[in-house]
């Protein structure tokens, strides 16, 4: 019995642990968000990394709710706004290397037809 209330106790240091740095990173992330959409190209980007940090606050909540609580619904909660997070994460992954490889065909095609700039 002594082990499985350890092993609970360990798990809420960590949970709360987690906690903080979801916040942190929620706010950072945020805030990165806003800096970014004071221009209309980084707006591209901005707005969804403001919706990557609110989604980080709101699962850092749920496994709040969850250690107080240990009721279920809030883990999945947790999870679920979580997920949100890393999918749009995920796809501003996927659009940035799909810019990353426009830039460097134009570029290899640029210095293919400008040889002289080289040289």
């Amino acid at each position: 019995m002594e082990s499985s209330a350890t092993g609970l106790n360990s798990l809420q240091v960590a949970a709360n642990r987690m906690v903080r740095d979801m916040n942190f990173v929620g706010i950072f992330t945020i805030v990165y968000g806003v800096l970014a959409s004071l221009t209309i190209v980084g707006m591209i980007f901005g707005i969804p990394y403001i919706f990557i940090g609110i989604r980080l606050r709101e699962a850092a909540v749920e496994f709040t709710k969850y250690t107080e609580s240990h009721n279920e619904e809030n883990l999945l909660n947790a999870f679920i706004r979580q997920g949100k997070s890393f999918f749009i994460l995920k796809v501003l992954v996927i659009i940035g290397l799909a810019i990353l490889a426009l830039y460097i065909v134009g570029l290899v095609a640029f210095f293919i037809f400008n040889p002289e700039i080289l040289f």
